[in-house]
Parts: structure tokens; sequence; C-alpha cells
């Protein structure tokens, strides 16, 4: 049994009509309950929720601070390599695109990740585009074991592997995945990934699986708003953090949700996320999953990012670089998208701190697990 029988069973206009078709009433009963189903869930997710707003911001504030007190941890993305193979429509990787290309060798890494670590940050994710000629396990572990000395925990968003290579990373001293399904709808992912490995759905989908198995300690999950229908990504990104937490309990999970942003290739959102359904679905996902961190990228504004913060974020990045190079050298030619929030870390940890927040630079050491 894996994830992807699961999801076969749910026919997504089956769900998208189900949503719609939630009442008042239903959404009512919904925010009586002390915890969701999916059928609770589906309500919080329709458009006769958003005339609730406020109970539903309220009560995911409160079982936020209930959950997780009023820390956030900080982390920053460090991107090692932005060359592509893959033919992804909507990113600035995509390798019909024309950019500055580069895959960082290990002394630029370490000028890139001492930066970081001069800031304070000791959560780093690292990220590449999917070239295994130029950025495979054997360059990733090489990164990891340049790296290890300067932060307490690392993270990956890379391409997809089986058990045995998630198995290879975690042994060089990686502890987290992030991993986008980018959408959970079959057929637009496949007319969104024409050409590359990525266009292999079924493989994506079960690399949250292979990474539990390996032992990650951490899993990041979520959908690319902007491409599907929110309130069906919505829903099966929620599927999906139930499945996992069900069959992999030893492992954190968190989800996030990227609304899409101007990048290299002008692909222009499909089904575009308003703020409104926005705050929306991250209240509902903090209520159907209560102890799932919920993390907040500097995609967005700086505004909207502070006014979002009581809703249920428990992670945020600051002062972000999305290109190779960014931030050692301050070079953003070759970024896969354009951020929002340009704060420094400095600003935004002071907007926390300014709010009653704590921001948390480490909260986990590898030594821990022996």
């Amino acid at each position: 049994m894996s994830f992807l029988n699961e999801i076969s069973k749910y026919d997504p206009q089956q769900i998208e009509d189900e949503i719609l078709g939630k009442t008042a009433a239903d959404v009512e009963r919904a925010l009586a309950m002390p915890q969701l189903r999916l059928e609770e869930f589906k309500a919080l997710l329709s458009p006769a929720a958003s005339a609730y707003l406020e109970p539903l911001a309220q009560r995911a504030h409160h079982t936020t601070v209930q959950r997780f007190g009023k820390t956030i941890l900080m982390y920053a993305p460090l991107y090692l390599s932005n060359e592509c193979s893959n033919g992804c429509r909507y990113c600035g990787f995509n390798a019909h695109n024309k950019m500055a290309r580069r895959t960082l060798t290990l002394d630029e890494m370490e000028n890139e990740a001492r930066v970081l670590h001069d800031r304070g940050f000791r959560h780093l994710l690292l990220v590449t585009g999917e070239t295994p000629k130029l950025a495979d396990n054997s360059y990733l572990c090489a990164a990891v074991e340049r790296l290890r000395p300067l932060f307490s925990s690392m993270s990956i968003e890379v391409y997809p592997m089986d058990q045995h290579g998630y198995e290879q990373v975690v042994q060089s001293g990686i502890d987290g995945l992030t991993i986008y399904q980018e959408t959970y709808d079959r057929d637009l992912y496949a007319e969104m990934h024409p050409f590359g490995k990525k266009r292999d759905y079924a493989f994506r989908l079960a690399a949250t699986e292979a990474a539990a198995a390996a032992g990650m300690r951490r899993i990041g999950i979520g959908a690319l708003l902007g491409l599907g229908k929110f309130r069906v990504e919505g829903f099966f990104t929620g599927l999906h953090a139930l499945y996992l937490a069900r069959h992999y309990w030893r492992t954190h999970l968190s989800c996030s949700f990227p609304r899409m942003r101007p990048a290299d290739g002008g692909f222009q959102p499909l089904n575009p996320v308003p703020d409104r359904d926005f705050v929306q679905l991250i209240c509902a996902l903090r209520l159907l999953l209560p102890d799932v961190g919920l993390v907040m990228s500097t995609r967005e504004s700086a505004t909207l990012r502070d006014h979002l913060l009581p809703l249920g974020i428990t992670q945020m990045s600051a002062g972000s670089c999305t290109s190779p190079g960014g931030y050692a050298e301050k070079d953003e030619s070759g970024r896969q998208f354009a951020i929002d929030d340009e704060r420094s870390h400095e600003e935004v940890a002071a907007m926390l701190v300014s709010r009653g927040y704590e921001p948390v630079w480490k909260d986990w050491d590898t030594a821990f697990a022996g």
C-alpha cells in the first residue's frame, strides 16, 4: 500500500463538487469539532467558509499556540545549482529558459554558507535543479561534508530519489527533505512537465515514503498554488500529510503553500489564489493538522507574512536568495523566482520579537541522534 494507491481512490472532480456543495451549517459543524475529519476539512475549504474567516483564524491561532507556543523556526535556502534538464513550464530553471547557469564548487558553497552562518542561521535548506551529471548524490554528500560543521540541521530540496539514494544523503548528515508534488492533479501534472525525469508523477509522489523509510527526520510537502484549483490541491495536501503521519509517525511533517511568483519564462498562474483564499487554506490546514509545521517563505510580501504569522505559521525564511552565489557575491542572475519579502534576517527577527514571538535559530542537532 502506498499513497499512490490511496490518492487513486479519489476523483478530483468529485472532491471539488463535494467541497463546493458544503453549506454554512457544515462549516459551523466543522468549527465545533475538536478534531477534523476529511469531511469537515472539505467544509473549511469550501466557499461557504469564506464568511467564517474570523472564527477560523481565531481557532487556528489558538491551536498553534497550544501545540507550538509562540516560536518561529528560522531557516535559509542555499542554492547550489540552477542547472536543470526538466521542462517544467512554470519554473525559472526550465531547461529551455535562456539564463545564466551555474553549479557552485565546494569553496563557493562554503563562502555562501558562511554568510548565512554569520547571520545566525543554523538550519540550512540546500536547493538544486535536476541535472544528475552535474549535481548528483556524490555532489550533495560532498556539500554536506563541507558544510556540516557550520549548521546543526541541513535539509534538501532537490530531485526525487529512491530509498537507497535517501539513505546515502541521510548517512552524510541530511536530516530533512522538502519536496512539492507541484500539483496532485495527474493530468495537469503531465501537462506542466512535458519532458525530463520530473515528468514521472508516481516516482515523485513516492519520494516522501522512500525518504521516511530511509530515516529522514523531517519531511515537508505541498502543492504549488496557481497551477491546480486551490481547494482541491489543499484537500490532497491534507490527505497526503495524514497518510504520512499515519504510516511514518517517527517523521516530523511540515506543509508549505508556495504561491507562484514571477520567474524566467513568463508563465502565468492558471488558477491564481487571492489573499483571502490563501488565508482560508492556511487556517483549514492548521485545524486538520494541529501538530504539523506550517512554513511561510519569502515568496509572500512582508505585510502579508506579518499578518499571516498568528494563523498557524511555525517556520519562516528570511533574507533569502534564489540563485547560486546570491549571498556572498550578491549575484541574482539565474534565480529560480523573484522573492517578495526583501527584509533582512535582522528585520524579520525584530518583527517577530515585537509581536511576542521568539525566533529560533537552532532547535535540533544531529548529535541528539547519536
